[in-house]
């Protein structure tokens, strides 16, 4: 007989690991878990310097929420253990944020952890305790299929949905990962976070940068890559100087504030030249892309991928966290693999994630992703094709 997280065995002979970072999601995760008599092992990760952020608020994994989720276990009666991942995190998270940046990427450090940190080495962690499975207060779920694997699809409550965050998941990961909130929003839980009597029911949640003590990420860019914040020039698409910048960190496609040039009609960042220091601005139309290519492509799908994509496969593809999946094709093999957007999108910027869902809404299985490392108007590629078919034939 399986219990309610789709294990085998009785809730009290289950132990679940609850990766607790101090907030009311995955509190309420280990509270929910252990009143349904789970044999629960509360975890934090102590993940930088928790000095500097003790008293701001929106932080995580560090100063009060260390001390919040210790409050909770205490309260619901669970083991609770602070692990020192201060030095891998910095390696993993915060010198990639950093390298990412002085390369003319804008990255998503929340992907980095939750792959890295959270779902490798503390998934290894809860595996030496000897649990069945790890819990986290992510707002997504998971659905058994009939080959007894995993998928991962959308959150019910698609304001809260995090899988764009968490599309590096693997097969194996997913196995032994649970999500006891992707079928709640936030009011239920708030609210089961009172019946329970924790005092974190009405605290913030957490900032998507949740190592910036000053909010200011360039702080960070500028003592570990100051090259990101050498001056260069702003320039149009035609290569004409219209003003200079402090450093491309300071930037990301799309962006329109900021530019400190006088200009007759908006301008906006098109893309980031980080060997010359470059910032390439153009008129709003200038950002729409058709084409992306992908490096780093994680599949969670059916079957592998080269044999999916035999032909082309359609898809449903979100670029960045804030925007809705759109149709697209998605094409390669052998490891290089691109998308084309059927409708086209703005503000395409290397660094995001670009993930693969096999729906355009609603609970969608999350079939993968990738991180973008360029794009390009459909223009631009078919006349890149027409010069090297040039070049070949001399």
């Amino acid at each position: 007989m399986r219990n309610s997280l789709d294990l085998e065995g009785r809730p009290q002979d289950t132990r679940v690991v609850v990766a607790m970072s101090g907030g009311v999601d995955s509190s309420v995760t280990a509270a929910l878990l252990k009143s349904e008599g789970y044999d629960v092992v509360g975890i934090t990760l102590q993940l930088y310097d928790h000095g500097a952020a003790t008293h701001r608020k929106g932080a995580c994994c560090a100063g009060q929420d260390i001390h919040d989720a210790r409050d909770v276990a205490e309260r619901i009666g669970i083991p609770h253990y602070v692990l020192d991942y201060e030095d891998r995190f910095r390696e993993q998270v915060i010198d990639n944020f950093a390298a990412s940046y002085a390369s003319g990427e804008t990255p998503v450090p929340c992907i980095e952890c939750n792959r890295t940190i959270k779902f490798r080495d503390l998934l290894k962690t809860a595996h030496e305790l000897g649990a069945q499975a790890l819990a986290t207060g992510h707002y997504v779920a998971s659905r058994r299929l009939a080959d007894g694997s995993r998928a991962l699809v959308c959150a019910a409550d698609a304001d809260r949905d995090q899988s764009y965050f968490l599309f590096a998941t693997t097969r194996e990961q997913l196995d032994f990962l649970r999500f006891p909130l992707g079928d709640m929003g936030k009011p239920q839980v708030r609210e089961l976070a009172r019946r329970f009597g924790l005092t974190v029911a009405d605290k913030h949640d957490s900032q998507d940068i949740c190592f910036v003590p000053t909010g200011r990420y360039t702080d960070i860019i500028s003592r570990l890559r100051p090259n990101a914040m050498t001056s260069g020039d702003i320039v149009d698409l035609d290569g004409h100087v219209l003003g200079t910048h402090q450093g491309i960190a300071h930037f990301t496609v799309g962006q329109r504030r900021g530019l400190k040039i006088a200009s007759g009609t908006p301008l906006y960042v098109v893309r980031l030249e980080a060997a010359n220091r470059r910032v390439v601005v153009g008129p709003r139309e200038a950002l729409r892309m058709d084409c992306i290519t992908l490096r780093d492509v994680n599949w969670i799908g059916d079957g592998a991928l080269d044999a999916a994509l035999r032909g082309g496969l359609e898809v449903f593809v979100r670029v960045r966290s804030t925007r809705e999946p759109q149709p697209a094709w998605l094409r390669g093999s052998n490891g290089h693999y691109d998308v084309e957007l059927v409708a086209g999108e703005e503000g395409v910027s290397p660094g995001q994630a670009c993930v693969f869902y096999d729906a355009p809404s609603g609970q969608a299985r999350v079939l993968g992703g990738g991180f973008i490392q360029s794009a390009a108007a459909r223009g631009a590629v078919a006349a890149s094709r027409r010069t090297l078919v040039e070049a070949i034939r001399g």
